[in-house]
């Protein structure tokens, strides 16, 4: 198998990416085993449902907190975006085409792709050109 790519930071799009709104918990965690290779390392009950994944140095929490998950998600930072699509890929991710793209922030430009996963969490992956 090709080689994985490293998330090697997160950015939430709204406040917190340890509090990413899911409606069921349960539901959600095969599909970021399975297709993102991350690993559960946490779970948790109150003040709602919630798990923390992580993967390389990063961290994310899915938690049932009422939030919209189609207007929330994450920016992932990696060192290789085209490792990153391909490893998703062989681990069942169904795009054909990642639709790569060059986006600039601030000083900083990215080519990336997005990952809608079934909870309607919204992922942006890439890779600092």
């Amino acid at each position: 198998m090709a080689s994985k790519a490293v998330f090697k930071s997160v950015s939430p799009y709204l406040d917190d990416e340890m509090n990413l709104p899911v409606e069921n918990v349960e539901e959600a965690i095969p599909f970021y085993e399975t297709i993102m290779g991350f690993e559960v390392i946490s779970k948790g009950e109150s003040p709602h449902e919630s798990v923390v994944l992580c993967r390389d140095s990063i961290k994310i929490g899915l938690a049932e907190n009422g939030g919209d998950p189609s207007q929330d998600g994450c920016f992932f930072e990696v060192d290789n975006v085209e490792a990153a699509f391909n490893e998703l890929k062989a681990n069942g991710f169904d795009k054909e085409d990642p639709e790569y793209r060059v986006d600039s922030h601030g000083d900083k430009s990215f080519k990336l792709f997005f990952v809608i996963a079934p909870d309607g969490l919204c992922y942006c992956i890439g890779e600092r050109v």
